[in-house]
């Protein structure tokens, strides 16, 4: 078995298609209006299709699940974070650990929770360091 997509609901589809491109690079490969695949296998559903199916609404920073990206250069993604999203509500800011690695932790425009930190280096005996 292979975990093919995670999918995400989203209020606004075509601000959010626009938010993950300009800030992750992901493009879509699908798009049906209710239902966008991006690249890396991101979909984003529009709020009223899921509502229809569910019969509940959503609860935007419920902290439920996080979206996790690897940035090497983590600085100049937190900048162009803040050009160009200069409203985004951070959960932790740009922050480094005693190890090393940096971390950013912000939602999206509807609320999903989303964690960006440089890449895990490995450690001499193979094992990655988080």
């Amino acid at each position: 078995m292979k975990l093919k997509n995670v999918l995400i609901v989203v209020k606004d589809i075509e601000k959010s298609k626009q938010f993950y491109h300009d800030l992750f690079g992901l493009n879509i490969v699908f798009d049906s209006d209710e239902n966008v695949i991006l690249t890396e296998g991101l979909v984003l559903q529009d709020e009223k299709a899921w509502e229809e199916v569910f019969g509940t609404n959503i609860i935007p920073e419920n902290n439920a699940s996080e979206l996790y990206f690897e940035e090497a250069d983590i600085e100049r993604f937190v900048e162009k974070l803040e050009k160009l999203y200069p409203a985004v509500k951070y959960v932790n800011r740009l922050a480094a650990y005693n190890w090393g690695q940096k971390m950013v932790r912000f939602y999206d425009p509807d609320g999903n929770l989303i964690e960006v930190r440089t890449p895990t280096q490995s450690r001499a005996d193979g094992r990655s360091v988080k």
